[in-house]
């Protein structure tokens, strides 16, 4: 670790429900001092920060960085590098790999593949399915962030759907349970009546009537009604409809044990950019109504919605231009998630401080992480400096993913990410990648 010393001047501290001018000492990786103002040591490098924003980096609890067996699409390297531009200094992974996360052997093999590759902290997610009750009893409470549960919408052996295989994961989970709430059978009628109707050639615009608000509202009340039965920590993700919200409290996270996330594409968009964008949206759960987007945002103010994440989601162009049945869902979104946050800012949705509770503060308090998710003294420097008078565009060349492409392609977003540091060094700055590749595994100590 780097134990030369940073002194960020002159910034406008986004932490804890406030916005404080201050300077910020770095040191060793970890922030060393916060004042009013710092007088510069000799040697000591000087970021002016001029006014802008500091926030604390964006924990990402939700992302498909494609590793392994999917690596055409992307991979911890490649991804990471479009997530420290965007602003997100931690990531945790999702299971539904080649081979699948379902076992120890396999979730070793990843934490081992992201040391010295990964640009952002990380860590893992271990999946569940209808057989593979006695390796979930055997985990460690650190070793995985938590255990995914696809309770719909998923191929190959992750579909958990024996009522007793999730009563037995509900029961004995030894760390959160992180649910993908989507009622398979329901959406399954749908496909067949939209088949009927249109054969193979079924419109994008059908798309979110088919994964419809009832097989949502169906599933998430299920895991709901499981978490209580069973006393257990449940996290619902990617939530999109406004009638989910009536299955959670509104209240800060410390104090539940079943929590909610949204997803910035679910803030962002609306049905209507099927029209324009067609299968580029294409996501599971689907992007709804307007009206849906609205209540989700409502969501986050009232604290119904504890956490916002991206579910960043690669595909190829090529594959997005498959037949509605044939093309993946999912997009890339870790580049541009916290422009899209600061959208709302821009527009008197979302306060600075909203933002940096559900994409930092209510993370790190939901998953345990040790010495992150805050800007407080001692620990990890885990930051990212915006202007939010500095526009910037969208295009494909400046897209780090490894797919190439963004939904938002020709989009001037109103702020700009001037610079990520994680733990303590500069990631990303001025508009450019640096050669730190300094990811750390994160520590997660569930509650």
């Amino acid at each position: 670790m780097n134990n030369a010393s940073l002194l960020i001047k002159n910034a406008r501290v986004v932490n804890e429900g406030r916005i404080t001018a201050a300077d910020l000492r770095v040191r060793g990786g970890r922030i060393d001092r916060i004042a009013s103002e710092i007088s510069a040591e000799p040697t000591e490098q000087i970021l002016e920060a001029n006014g802008c924003y500091l926030l604390p980096g964006f924990i990402d609890d939700q992302v498909h960085f494609r590793e392994p067996g999917l690596t055409h699409k992307g991979d911890i390297a490649t991804e990471s590098a479009a997530a420290v531009a965007g602003g997100i200094t931690s990531f945790m992974d999702m299971p539904n790999v080649k081979p699948a996360t379902t076992n120890r052997r396999a979730l070793a093999h990843k934490y081992a593949s992201a040391a010295g590759r990964a640009r952002a902290n990380y860590a893992f997610y271990f999946g569940a399915t209808n057989d593979n009750i006695e390796e979930i009893r055997r985990l460690d409470a650190g070793e995985a962030c938590g255990i995914k549960v696809f309770m719909g919408a998923s191929t190959g052996n992750m579909l958990v759907d024996d009522p007793e295989a999730l009563a037995q994961i509900f029961a004995d989970a030894p760390m959160l349970i992180a649910t993908h709430c989507e009622d398979s059978p329901m959406i399954r009628a749908n496909e067949q009546a939209y088949r009927d109707k249109y054969g193979e050639n079924i419109p994008i615009e059908a798309h979110p009537l088919i994964r419809s608000e009832e097989s949502c509202y169906k599933s998430s009340s299920f895991a709901v009604e499981l978490a209580r039965q069973h006393d257990a920590r449940l996290h619902v993700l990617h939530l999109t409809t406004a009638r989910e919200l009536e299955l959670f409290d509104a209240g800060p996270v410390a104090g539940k044990s079943v929590t909610a996330e949204v997803c910035v594409h679910h803030l962002f968009f609306d049905e209507s950019r099927y029209e324009d964008l067609g299968a580029r949206i294409k996501c599971n759960p689907a992007i709804k109504t307007a009206a849906d987007r609205e209540g989700l945002l409502t969501g986050l103010v009232d604290n119904r919605i504890d956490v916002i994440a991206t579910d960043h989601a690669p595909h190829t162009l090529e594959e997005k231009g498959e037949s509605y049945f044939k093309s993946p869902a999912g997009l890339p979104l870790v580049q541009h998630a916290l422009l899209t946050l600061l959208e709302h800012f821009h527009n008197g949705r979302l306060s600075l401080e909203l933002i940096a509770n559900k994409t930092s503060h209510s993370v790190a308090e939901l998953f345990g992480i040790r010495d992150r998710g805050y800007i407080r003294e001692g620990y990890w420097a885990d930051l990212v400096l915006v202007d939010p008078q500095r526009s910037n565009v969208v295009s494909a060349d400046n897209v780090l993913a490894k797919c190439g492409w963004s939904p938002f392609e020709g989009y001037e977003f109103r702020s700009t990410i001037l610079a990520t540091l994680v733990n303590g060094v500069f990631a990303y700055r001025d508009g450019a990648l640096t050669d730190a590749i300094l990811g750390q595994r994160l520590e997660c100590h569930h509650r």
